[in-house]
Formats: structure tokens, sequence, C-alpha cells
């Protein structure tokens, strides 16, 4: 039986329902990330477009990624203000989910760790996972989330 999840805002007028795991799982600590969430860093779990089902009104905040000219694009709740998804330039078959937004603590772990060179210092990643610097280099040369 395949899984099905559900990612809400606060106020639940915004989800993203799921089938399936995640293709993967990025714990960012770049700057628009610790400012999206509040915190020191975001996770996201990344799904293909058509494993995902979105549901409620939307407001975006187009952004771009540092050092490129590539965007992401947040969709959040008009009413609460949650960002419950994302997506971006270089993954179009993806969306981008807030791992805190399905409320499971029974969610897959991160697969990886990118923009480390803007963790706080009282942060430890998972020694499991590989790191990297800024984001992760794709065969093609550039760098993906």
């Amino acid at each position: 039986m395949t899984t099905k999840r559900t990612a809400k805002c606060a106020c639940g007028g915004l989800s993203a329902t799921t089938e399936g795991d995640p293709e993967f799982v990025v714990l960012c600590s770049c700057t628009q990330c610790q400012r999206r969430t509040g915190g020191p860093f975001g996770v996201g779990a990344y799904f293909r477009r058509e494993a995902v089902i979105l549901s409620g009104a939307t407001r975006t905040f187009v952004r771009t990624v540092e050092g490129t000219d590539r965007t992401v694009s947040n969709h959040f709740c008009p009413e609460c203000g949650g960002t419950v998804y994302w997506t971006l330039d270089l993954r179009p078959a993806h969306i981008g989910i807030a791992t805190g937004q399905f409320a499971d603590p029974d969610f897959p772990a991160p697969t990886r760790a990118v923009w480390t060179q803007h963790k706080h210092g009282w942060v430890t990643l998972p020694s499991d996972i590989p790191a990297f610097a800024q984001a992760v280099p794709t065969p093609s040369g550039g760098t993906s989330r």
C-alpha cells in the first residue's frame, strides 16, 4: 500500500497531499530558508509533481537562489502565512514541501544537507548524510538543492 500524507498550513487552508515517499529530503541552511522558517534551517521533501495534489488558495513569493539567476517560488497561505510548498527552476518535475507542515514525527529524515556555509555554529548535522557548503553539484556542472 502506498503511503499518503497531507502537509498543511497552520489554519488548514492550504494543503499538499502526497502519495509515496519523497525522492529526497534536504536540510537547507541557506539564509533564505532561515528567514522562511524563522529557524536555523529548513527541511524540504521533494516529490514528483504527479505524486502531489495541491488544495487551497496561495500567495507566491519568488526569489533568486544565492549566486545564480535561478528562482524558487514559495507558495504560502494568504490567511496564516505558512509556506507549504515551493517550486524551483532547476527541478521543474518536483515540488518541495516543508516537512514540518506534515506534522509527522516518523517522516523520513534528510538525505543531505546544503548551504552549510550558513549553518549556525551550535547546529550539529547528522553524520550519516553528505553535507555541502553550497548546493549539491550536478553532473552538468551546475548545482541543485
